[in-house]
């Protein structure tokens, strides 16, 4: 079995992860990755009360997360 890549970048995933504590949106990086309906949670719910965004981005780089069509995002 081998693991598919996604064509997304990790590094832009990252900065949009991060614009919770930024600018207060949170989930950007699921409408990023596709994945729609759990982005529009976390941007109602700030990220899933911080707990749901923070474990996102340890996901994202530790190169764990994926995108929604279950490939991985590992390419910075």
């Amino acid at each position: 079995m081998s693991i598919s890549i996604s064509p997304r970048s990790r590094t832009i995933t990252l900065i949009l992860a991060c614009l919770l504590f930024i600018i207060g949106l949170g989930g950007l990086h699921r409408f990023y990755s596709g994945k729609i309906i759990s982005g529009i949670i976390q941007l109602i719910t700030a990220g899933g009360f911080l707990i749901w965004q923070i474990i996102d981005i340890v996901r994202i780089i530790v190169g764990s997360y994926e995108d929604a069509q279950n490939r991985q995002i590992t390419e910075w």
